[in-house]
């Protein structure tokens, strides 16, 4: 019995690539270092594959940005803006698609489905004229190859390509993307040639848009797609991979019936309702990759569940035809389980990061060929049974407080507008309000101080010394720039939500647990195993102490309870949305002790609310009616004078804006500039917002400088859809991925161009 690997995780088990580029980048390393690091974890990786005894092992999931990007490269679908002449496309023309440069901004980036990895989106039009501009997919199959491994290469699927893209800058917003398939198919040729020339006998196309909700049209695309292929295909086993959620039987028909294609890759995890269809048609003589083993959370796969699925699937379609895999990419789980030592022993029974899941695939191909390891069985069937009925996984006063949730829709006594004037007159801001998002850059002292004082190495004195120091070094910085609304720098943090996970019941901790979330930005998300409680403050001496360090007001900063679960391993024994509920409540502890303590403006980020969103409209209603619930409480205690903030970030938000309102926030952030103020649509079409609302004026996540003379028109775009008194002026995201030599500039431009433009709103009055 086969198995196979749908992706693998890209990092390295140290983030080895994390660090190659940022040193690449920073000119501290040539090309050729970074390819060679890129190189070893490559050949680490097909090594590990083949050693498991994976049969179908993957090739050009391997990319230094995202695998998106890297399929715009392949095309030579390079935006004008950045001066590329043709050929070979190298690193700078690459990067500067990705982040930007001195001179151009950078493509828009966005959550890649619901999940809190990232791509950049594709920018297209009618004169994009495509060639095959980088050799990538060839030239890493030959690299396995040569290493004694033959792969399957993988390629980002052309019609999720598509529609996956965006039109470009000028381009007419109805311009059908999907009328460029004519034009990519003849690169896809090209590609698919040179990889039967260089012995491929496999390939994979990733196709995850066929979960989606798609017209006719769409699906008629990816058939017309793929009997364009087909003659080219011949000779070559053809995989068409899906994930994260179930098939519509629209999309599943159109699936199987796909021309040239041998093998069909299905999300059996999040898309159980997919088996269904198969037990209703599936084709004959074809293959069946069942995705099995959850490629995106961390608990180990119930062997013996699994393998009862397996048997049933392999009456359907066939002993010789079943062939056991993830049910995506692993990109998305840590990568070994092997290098968490200060895991307890019985949490770390109950997981399998991505290494040890390419063991439980080949574990389950092996017991449905009769060659079942029954003490692997044994042993899993244990851990099964110890995290069912652990008595640390449950606290029955949680889960009572939990419940007394129903019947209440916890929103504030007051309106937003009434509560918007009792606000102003207590903090007396200027029109045009000032703000950053929560944290400045994190500076390798800083670092060093935060992992020492977690070795151990300093006193808790020290450690408190040197936070207060950096607290009082923002505020100074935030002061001498006029900003009107502070904040205090989060130094204290790594992560927004490691920092709140570490200090609430029922989560647990990894040492290496990194998962990518875009470049080279990695997160280490926590493990929620068990009900969740907040046993003491965790923000309000740091909160308090930054207050006391200044008359301007200072912004509480709090992580969501939608984006603390989203952005963490969940358990999967009860629904998200208890847990949620559960966090909901810890954070309204929190809310109500700064509250207390004298903090008049706090930010309960939810940048991940959007992420959250089923893939599935027909599951959109129940996931916005908990989740921006679960956000109602943490606030609905407050008084009329607290000014209450969110931040969103890297999603598109305009099919959810009447949510967003229903959160009941004082003051939204959001980004906006990256996007290229796709946001502002929305309010042109008519949405009335009379809440405070900071479209992202800057893009943090490129080292350009923007001018003030750019900003302010940025802000005046906005004021020709907002109301000048809820317009407030902020960068688009945190600041901690930058250096302070970006920040002070950029953040200089963006209080100058608010200056600027109270002058002309008052010399206009």
């Amino acid at each position: 019995m086969a198995s196979h690997i749908v992706g693998y995780p890209r990092m390295g088990p140290k983030r080895e690539l994390k660090f190659a580029l940022e040193s690449f980048w920073d000119k501290k390393s040539s090309a050729e270092d970074l390819q060679k690091v890129a190189a070893g974890l490559r050949s680490s990786i097909w090594k590990q594959m083949a050693d498991a005894g994976i049969k179908y092992i993957p090739s050009n999931t391997f990319s230094y940005y995202d695998q998106v990007l890297d399929t715009t490269a392949l095309l030579g679908a390079v935006p004008p803006r950045y001066g590329w002449n043709g050929g070979e496309i190298g690193f700078d023309t690459y990067f500067s698609m990705a982040r930007g440069n001195a001179s151009v901004p950078a493509m828009e980036m966005t959550k890649w489905f619901d999940t809190n990895y990232h791509f950049i989106v594709p920018e297209l039009g009618p004169d994009v004229r495509f060639s095959y501009a980088s050799h990538k997919a060839v030239d890493e199959y030959k690299e396995a190859k040569a290493l004694g491994v033959n792969t399957v290469p993988v390629l980002v699927g052309p019609v999720s390509y598509l529609l996956l893209s965006k039109p470009a800058k000028g381009v007419e917003k109805t311009f059908s993307l999907l009328s460029l398939l004519p034009k990519i198919l003849p690169i896809y040729k090209e590609v698919i040639s040179e990889l039967k020339a260089a012995g491929a006998s496999w390939i994979q196309f990733d196709e995850p848009t066929l979960v989606l909700d798609l017209d006719a049209h769409q699906l008629q695309a990816f058939t017309a797609a793929y009997a364009d292929l087909e003659s080219t295909l011949s000779g070559l086993n053809v995989l068409i991979e899906t994930y994260f959620a179930d098939l519509t039987s629209g999309a599943y028909k159109t699936l199987i019936e796909l021309k040239g294609v041998t093998a069909y890759g299905l999300d059996l995890v999040r898309g159980t309702k997919t088996i269904d269809l198969i037990k209703t048609n599936f084709p004959k003589g074809k293959f069946l990759f069942a995705g099995v083993v959850d490629g995106r959370n961390i608990w180990a796969n119930d062997l013996a569940s699994s393998l009862g699925t397996l048997q049933a699937l392999e009456a359907i379609v066939g002993k010789d035809n079943l062939v056991v895999s993830t049910s995506c990419s692993l990109l998305h789980t840590a990568v070994d389980l092997v290098n968490e030592t200060k895991l307890d022993d019985e949490i770390k029974s109950w997981l399998a990061f991505a290494a040890q899941k390419v063991v439980e695939v080949n574990a389950l191909a092996k017991a449905l060929a009769g060659q079942k390891d029954e003490a692997f069985f044994a042993s899993n069937a244990t851990a099964q049974a110890s995290r069912k009925s652990s008595p640390r996984v449950t606290n029955e006063a949680v889960q009572k407080a939990a419940a007394a949730l129903k019947g209440s829709d916890h929103r504030r006594a007051t309106n937003v507008s009434a509560r918007l004037d009792a606000q102003q007159k207590k903090l007396n801001l200027p029109i045009l309000p000032t703000t950053t998002i929560g944290s400045f850059p994190q500076t390798l002292e800083l670092r060093r101080v935060r992992r020492e004082f977690k070795a151990n190495k300093i006193s808790e004195d020290n450690y408190v010394k040197a936070i207060k120091e950096e607290i009082k070094k923002v505020v100074d910085l935030q002061e001498e720039l006029d900003i009107d609304v502070l904040v205090h720098g989060e130094p204290e943090r790594n992560d927004m939500v490691e920092y709140f996970g570490e200090q609430l019941s029922g989560f647990a901790f990894t040492v290496n647990g990194w998962v990518q979330s875009y470049g080279s930005r990695c997160v280490k998300p926590p493990i929620i195993y068990g009900d969740v409680s907040r046993p003491k403050p965790m923000t309000v001496f740091w909160s308090s102490t930054a207050q006391s360090m200044t008359s301007r007001p200072m912004k509480g900063m709090l992580t969501g309870p939608v984006t603390i679960l989203n952005w963490s391993f969940v358990r999967n024994d009860q629904p998200r949305f208890e847990t949620c509920y559960q966090i909901a409540l810890a954070i309204k502890d929190e809310v109500e002790d700064l509250e207390k303590a004298g903090i008049n403006v706090i930010q309960i980020d939810e940048a991940a609310l959007r992420e959250g969103l089923p893939l599935r409209k027909s599951e959109h209603a129940f996931y916005l009616k908990w989740a921006v619930h679960s956000f109602r409480i943490t606030n609905c205690g407050v008084k009329d004078t607290t000014q209450i903030h969110t931040h969103m970030c890297y999603s598109n938000f305009n099919d959810i804006i009447h949510s967003i309102i229903d959160m009941d926030a004082d003051v939204i952030t959001i980004e906006n500039s990256r996007s290229d103020e796709k946001l502002l649509s929305v309010f042109r079409e008519g949405v009335k917002y009379g809440a405070g609302i900071g479209p992202g004026v800057y893009d943090i996540h490129s080292p350009r400088i923007p001018s003030t003379e750019e900003i302010a028109d940025r802000i005046n775009k906005m004021l020709a859809v907002l109301e000048t008194n809820i317009l407030w002026v902020n960068p688009d995201c945190g600041l901690k991925t930058r250096k302070y030599a970006e920040v002070k500039p950029a953040l200089n431009n963006m209080v100058a161009a608010a200056k600027l433009l109270r002058t002309q709103l008052a010399s206009a009055k």
